[in-house]
């Protein structure tokens, strides 16, 4: 316990030093730790499948039907969540929401039948979807734009290991009772909303990001998180703008003139705001690539551990070690990424985030076809984990690079209308992997094997697009910077 304990302190000590003081530090723990309470949940539900079924007399259908229903409702409602993002306390309206996911899980721990599991998952749904829209919010306003693909690498961390926590700790727990596993939820929950409430409210448009107070060398944004100098006609110079912004300033890009916003764009209604962000071409094209890394990954989650039992002709304890073995390479991946952006754009190349978030996308279908084909676990599982860093590290570049070409009023209905479309790509993907293996390639190892490579065509035709996004991602950086006005 001793060794535990200072194991704790040294890593949180490098924590905040590499945030840069304690302030970021806790920041970044809270959020991550709203979108690891997330996943871990997920995660508990899967685990207790089998417990479920036998104490509620209910089949594989009602249990599909259940996770189903959540995420569409989740997915919906976070729409009114984005409006919520743009206009009230975020602090105060999540930690609101995280308390009752407390609420939702203990009522999930005490149902008695289907119906009244179903009612809780619903509440449950409903308090979720403010996660998505009200944490990139606050980080685009509590981290410079020099930071930001950094700093979601860390926060995503948090939904990596939530999810890891749900099938090894409270997966276990749910073996001996399910109702023990969704109680012990309860409790993180709580106290992450006395956290949320805690935290500062961060001024809007970026311009109350925390200063940095011991960041390493290399980790040093130029303006230590305050607004940047500017100088007599510098659009900038209304508002906080990030790195890239700047740097598209520096270069001369044109913004696009039909794309200028005229009013005070917090008062935009849900749907002219939606049909403003889908309108830039970039921002559509980070959507259908994120929606396409989410669904791979979530097709990997339901049929990974099937397909690499009779693949690779292990045991389940081996495979699950082998999932362990994934989910290093996929935070690795998720720190990397971020950072990897952050760095290119320091150094003055403005499409860096892009362009990692392409090249990542390009090798995780590289990386997994050699996987998928080979029957050899030893020879497979250097390109599994390698494929697995790729797959996650496009995600943080992609989040930070979204910030750069919105106008800071539209963070929390941009990222409302993203998290509706990759919900409902996540919630697609077990019934269309399934279908594919059974009804096209005849189930079994072989099924899977071929509906994992057939799979793999989504995510080429999203490195594709984000290959061509280097076009476009300049010229709307430069629209988003002029909307600083």
């Amino acid at each position: 316990m001793s060794a535990g304990e200072r194991a704790v302190a040294s890593g949180r000590g490098h924590l905040t030093t590499a945030l840069g003081g304690a302030t970021r530090a806790r920041v970044v723990l809270v959020l991550a730790g709203v979108l690891g309470l997330s996943s871990a949940d997920v995660a508990t539900v899967g685990a207790s499948a089998t417990e479920l079924r036998h104490s509620l007399a209910i089949s594989n259908t009602d249990l599909g039907f259940l996770v189903t229903v959540t995420s569409l409702v989740a997915a919906v409602t976070t729409l009114p969540f984005g409006v919520l993002a743009d206009r009230v306390r975020r602090t105060w309206t999540l930690g609101a929401m995280v308390a009752c996911w407390g609420a939702a899980m203990i009522w999930s721990a005490t149902a008695v039948s289907f119906g009244g599991l179903l009612l809780a998952r619903l509440f449950l749904g409903v308090a979720t979807a403010a996660a998505g829209p009200m944490i990139a919010s606050l980080i685009g306003d509590y981290f410079p734009g020099s930071e930001r693909g950094r700093v979601y690498g860390y926060i995503l961390t948090g939904d990596l290991l939530g999810a890891g926590f749900g099938f090894a700790v409270t997966g276990d727990i749910a073996a001996l009772s399910w109702r023990a596993a969704f109680a012990l939820l309860a409790l993180p929950a709580f106290g992450l909303a006395w956290a949320l409430v805690r935290l500062p409210e961060p001024a809007r448009g970026g311009l109350g990001a925390l200063p940095a107070e011991n960041l390493p060398a290399d980790g040093v944004p130029a303006d230590n998180g305050q607004p940047p100098r500017t100088e007599p006609g510098d659009p900038a110079a209304a508002g906080a703008a990030t790195d890239a912004q700047r740097l598209a300033y520096d270069k001369g890009l044109t913004p696009d003139p039909e794309r200028r916003l005229d009013g005070d764009p917090t008062r935009m209604s849900l749907l002219a705001a939606a049909r403003y962000v889908l309108r830039i071409r970039t921002n559509l094209v980070l959507i259908i690539a994120s929606a396409c890394g989410y669904y791979f990954m979530a097709g990997v989650e339901i049929f990974g551990t099937e397909f690499t039992r009779q693949q690779y002709h292990i045991s389940q304890a081996v495979a699950n070690l082998g999932l362990v073995a994934l989910g290093a390479g996929a935070v690795a991946g998720v720190l990397a990424g971020g950072a990897a952006g952050d760095a290119l754009l320091r150094r003055r190349h403005l499409n860096g985030r892009v362009l990692i978030a392409a090249a990542a996308a390009a090798g995780t279908v590289v990386l997994f076809i050699p996987a998928i084909f080979t029957r050899d676990l030893i020879a497979a599982l250097p390109y599994l984990i390698a494929a697995a860093f790729c797959l996650s590290a496009q995600n943080p570049p992609i989040d930070a690079a979204r910030l750069d070409i919105m106008p800071p009023p539209l963070w929390g209905r941009a990222e409302s209308i993203r998290t509706l479309l990759r919900s409902l790509a996540q919630s697609l993907a077990p019934l269309l992997f399934g279908a594919v293996a059974d009804h096209v390639f005849g189930g079994g190892r072989a099924g899977l094997q071929w509906t994992f490579a057939v799979m793999l065509i989504p995510l080429a035709a999203s490195a594709a697009l984000l290959f061509h996004a280097r076009r476009t991602y300049p010229a709307d950086v430069a629209t988003a910077q002029y909307q600083l006005r």
